[in-house]
């Protein structure tokens, strides 16, 4: 597999705290790396870092091999860097397709004066990705409000895909779903690794590390513990390195 996205000694402070020190990480196409740590440990400040939202205080940031600045989210995106966030970043008074095409609406012209959503196209390429990610939502119409909180996110989870990511981060995207919604989500992303696509998973929820993730990234007081193969880690070692590191 290639490596599609990587960092090299990434560090990060904020006035006088150092929130992350000589960050090296890789991810390759079509592998899914869990990145966990303690509460506190640079888990979001990493992930900021990689969406744009944050600029490293030093550092090297490398896309497809070549060496690139990342400017802010939007600019993120336009690469092929989708986040899903844990909050969802839905307006859930929208309807389904509208979610999809947030920010990235589909419109026709009239004589290209006038501009018109173009409503049922978007409807129907929203349909087409649900079905593709075997979402369980058969109106793109339905109101986002009034689907359970695994659709919801799984509408998020579309949102990203649609448009051909190559790495999609994800924040906690299992964290206050029932089982059977958490494992709908898990099934999601392992049909996000059968495409090619890279995902990064940040979760507290340690099982879910061993049913879908491919590496483990680990991180302590915002440096690298280590980063295994999951055939090379249990559980138990692996909260043994969250918490008291390597001895």
């Amino acid at each position: 597999m290639d490596t599609v996205f990587a960092i090299s000694k990434i560090c990060k402070k904020f006035g006088g705290v150092q929130a992350l020190t000589n960050i090296d990480m890789e991810i390759k196409e079509g592998e899914v790396l869990g990145l966990v740590g303690d509460n506190g440990a640079g888990k979001s400040t990493l992930l900021k870092i990689l969406t744009g939202a944050y600029k490293p205080t030093s550092g090297q940031i490398f896309f497809k091999g070549r060496e690139v600045t990342i400017n802010s989210p939007r600019h993120s995106r336009e690469m092929g860097i989708e986040m899903v966030y844990q909050h969802l970043a839905l307006c859930k008074k929208l309807d389904v397709a509208s979610n999809l095409f947030l920010g990235r609406e589909i419109y026709w012209s009239f004589f290209g004066i006038i501009h018109f959503l173009y409503k049922k196209r978007m409807q129907r390429l929203a349909l087409e990705t649900l079905r593709k990610l075997k979402i369980n939502i058969q109106d793109p119409r339905e109101s986002v409000d009034n689907l359970s909180g695994g659709q919801q996110q799984a509408v998020a989870i579309g949102k990203a895909v649609r448009f051909d990511p190559k790495v999609v981060l994800m924040d906690e995207p299992t964290a206050n779903l029932a089982v059977r919604e958490a494992a709908k989500v898990l099934d999601l992303m392992i049909s996000m690794k059968n495409d090619g696509i890279a995902v990064v998973f940040v979760t507290h929820r340690l099982q879910d590390i061993f049913e879908v993730c491919d590496r483990v990234f680990i991180l302590k007081g915002g440096k690298k513990v280590d980063c295994r193969k999951i055939p090379e880690i249990d559980k138990e070692e692996m909260v043994k390195l969250m918490f008291l590191g390597k001895e």
